[in-house]
């Protein structure tokens, strides 16, 4: 007779619960880009997922709290993008061009979506901190590192760490239509942020 560990069932349901919100958040996250949020409803996800409106409520509340999820997830992946890998942290010149060409990739794969959650902040004081948020842990990251090789003596940046690190994720934010629009033009655009922060750094390109 062969009898079943109670802990391998619930790993079993817990996969499978584990798989069906992954599959209602990138529904949703699909559903948001191609629709915008006012046009979004939990029908149009659920239809989107291939799953019933009461399986949606198993997981989520409501349109507002998937929409939240979304975005966390996003912007993890964004933060995740400024990973340096093996690059040497020292090496300022490869470090920005590293996380400039991350950043840009990332933000022009997300562009959809952040198109709708920078719209809807507009008329959405919840949405609008959010908003906020998702780009405030990569501006403390890139302002941290400033801080740090300014200390070491090898940056002279031409404003403050937060000033700079908010005028750099703007300048991705600013390029990312355009190369999403005209994917060719995207080692060009790297190049070109590359020298403008290294510039705002106080690093000269020919250093």
């Amino acid at each position: 007779m062969v009898t079943h560990q109670p802990w391998a069932t619930r790993e079993k349901y817990d996969r499978a619960d584990s798989a069906t919100r992954a599959t209602l958040v990138a529904a949703a996250q699909r559903t948001f880009e191609n629709l915008g949020y006012a046009r979004t409803t939990i029908d149009r996800i659920t239809e989107e997922a291939g799953v019933s409106r009461a399986t949606f409520y198993v997981y989520f509340a409501s349109k507002q709290e998937v929409f939240g999820v979304v975005a966390q997830q996003v912007r993890d992946r964004m933060v995740a993008a400024q990973d340096l890998g093996d690059i040497d942290a020292d090496d300022i010149r490869a470090v920005a061009e590293a996380t400039n060409a991350a950043y840009l990739d990332a933000y022009t794969e997300n562009l959809a979506f952040l198109t709708v959650l920078e719209h809807q902040s507009l008329v959405d004081p919840e949405m609008e901190a959010l908003w906020e948020q998702f780009h405030t842990r990569a501006r403390e990251r890139t302002a941290r590192y400033i801080r740090r090789q300014t200390e070491r003596g090898v940056l002279a940046p031409a404003a403050s760490p937060n000033a700079i690190a908010r005028a750099g994720g703007g300048m991705v934010a600013n390029f990312a239509p355009l190369v999403r629009s005209e994917p060719g033009l995207r080692d060009e655009v790297i190049a070109d942020l590359t020298a403008m922060f290294l510039r705002l750094v106080g690093l000269n390109e020919t250093t």
